[in-house]
């Protein structure tokens, strides 16, 4: 019984893991005594989720709460405002304390040795949490190792968007802090996404419970589909391929660093859409829709296209909270590529304090300025034979893949090995060999890319399919999945990739 109360590093709750179902389940029998009551509804929720977060990262449910408690009250002091000013700077004040938040557990390792390097001193960043948790209640905690909390990018940028919306009076301000508490943390997309903007949320907070037969069988059919991205497909390629071969490039041939690399486009695409599937399933359940993430991302046929696509509330909260604030396409063509790079680099510095994600972001940026830079030569865009369409989506792809090499190695050293082996050593006499030796996980990789380039119609008729399916045949198909899961699980589990973002 003291488990159910107590944190362990060990045992999250993860959407893969038997505890979070159970836990979901005593969710769902609590909803149903609730459901109807919208204010009861909304706090128990609340309380819930932040249990969730507890169980999922520890005592840092302490610093969302925080987050929670100040730009609630921010919120509340923009709309008070009366004089332009003064609302300017209750908004800078929110701004300052989330990115004083997000700097320190995220970046303080990073600026301390960016700091270290221009000084040439040895600063050493301090857990002061820990350290007034030592003082304050005698533990023995380890003051000299900043953790990174779970989710906390997210949420961030989530509260963040708040206030700005609640300044720009796009939003009126939850009253509520009950109601902020509970669309701040709801617990389906709270550690992984998507970044829900209150203007799509909070109204929800006020509409009856509403579940039709359909949106059941459709949020059914997102949770498998998730969990059959992530257990089924990228961690199997993750731990029979490529994890091998990013640890160690040289010892393989450069036709097997390329498919790593292939495996690993897949791998985090089904990781990540994974995710948000559960995500967006388990809301439905409950009865709140949750934004859209991702659209086939690999089907782009140009860069631009790849970010309508990709992590789309990243993407959609990075052009309009960061891009068009810095100007955007409205002052000059100068001043759009500079707002197109910087945007583009502190969304690779999101994902991580290290060089690795900032050439990511560059590469990603200077691939958008140079497609901006055609979209102005040739305006009116040209009516492509499908050969041609296909030739754009297929350098687009690779392009994505080359860029993901920084994001998935190690290091740098180990960025550049791969590239070396794959333009230098990559031995086309192996090829039939290596293909013989894996070829489950590549099948796999390939199956995968087939079916994540069908047609939308086609995806739509195999969703209605399962929706139209009797219930006894669900029920069937569930039992042999989740069986197939266990079995899948007993060998390894892996973390879910943007929980380290």
């Amino acid at each position: 019984m003291d488990t159910i109360w107590r944190y362990s590093e060990n045992d999250p709750l993860l959407f893969t893991k038997i505890n979070f179902w159970i836990f979901f389940a005593v969710v769902l029998a609590i909803y149903a005594l609730v459901f109807r009551k919208k204010q009861l509804r909304n706090a128990v929720l609340f309380g819930l989720s932040v249990y969730f977060y507890y169980k999922t990262g520890g005592y840092f449910f302490i610093l969302l709460l925080f987050s929670t408690v100040t730009d609630f009250y921010f919120g509340l002091s923009i709309d008070r405002q009366t004089v332009p000013q003064r609302r300017k700077l209750f908004l800078l004040g929110s701004i300052a304390v989330n990115l004083a938040v997000l700097f320190y557990f995220k970046y303080a390792y990073f600026l301390t040795d960016v700091l270290n390097g221009l000084l040439g001193a040895s600063i050493e960043p301090i857990n002061y949490l820990a350290l007034w948790s030592n003082w304050l209640t005698g533990s023995h905690l380890n003051t000299a190792q900043i953790l990174l909390p779970v989710g906390i990018s997210f949420y961030t940028f989530q509260t963040m968007s708040y206030t700005i919306d609640v300044y720009r009076r796009h939003v009126k301000p939850i009253t509520s802090i009950i109601d902020f508490g509970f669309y701040v943390t709801f617990f389906p997309p709270l550690v992984a996404g998507p970044i829900v903007r209150a203007s799509q949320f909070v109204p929800q907070l006020y509409r009856n419970y509403q579940v039709s037969s359909k949106d059941f069988s459709i949020a059914v059919f997102l949770i498998l589909c998730g969990l059959i991205k992530k257990i089924a497909i990228a961690d199997y390629i993750s731990i029979n391929f490529v994890d091998r071969v990013f640890d160690s490039p040289f010892l393989y041939s450069g036709f097997e660093n390329l498919l790593a690399v292939y495996g690993y486009a897949i791998q985090i695409y089904c990781d990540f859409s994974g995710y948000t599937n559960i995500a967006i399933g388990v809301a439905m359940l409950l009865g709140f829709q949750l934004p859209q993430n991702f659209n086939s991302p690999y089907k782009a046929t140009n860069i631009s296209d790849f970010w309508r696509r990709w992590h789309i509330s990243l993407s959609s909260w990075l052009k309009d909270y960061l891009y068009i604030p810095l100007g955007g396409n409205r002052h000059g063509w100068k001043r759009m590529y500079i707002a197109l790079m910087l945007t583009m680099l502190i969304g690779g510095l999101w994902h991580g304090a290290n060089n690795k994600f900032i050439l990511w972001g560059g590469l990603h940026g200077l691939a958008l300025c140079l497609h901006k830079a055609w979209r102005t030569l040739r305006p009116q865009p040209l009516q492509h034979p499908i050969n041609l369409r296909y030739l754009s989506a297929f350098l687009t792809f690779h392009f994505v893949c080359f860029a993901w090499i920084f994001f998935r190695a190690d290091s740098m050293d180990t960025a550049y090995t791969i590239i070396e082996q794959i333009l230098h050593h990559f031995s086309w006499s192996s090829i039939f060999s290596v293909i013989y030796v894996n070829y489950i996980v590549l099948t796999m990789i390939l199956l995968t890319l087939i079916i994540h380039v069908l047609p939308v119609h086609t995806k739509e008729w195999y969703q209605k399919l399962f929706v139209q399916t009797p219930f006894v045949l669900k029920f069937v198909l569930i039992i042999v999945l989740v069986l197939l899961f266990y079995q899948i699980q007993i060998t390894d589990l892996q973390p879910f990739i943007y929980f380290q973002f």
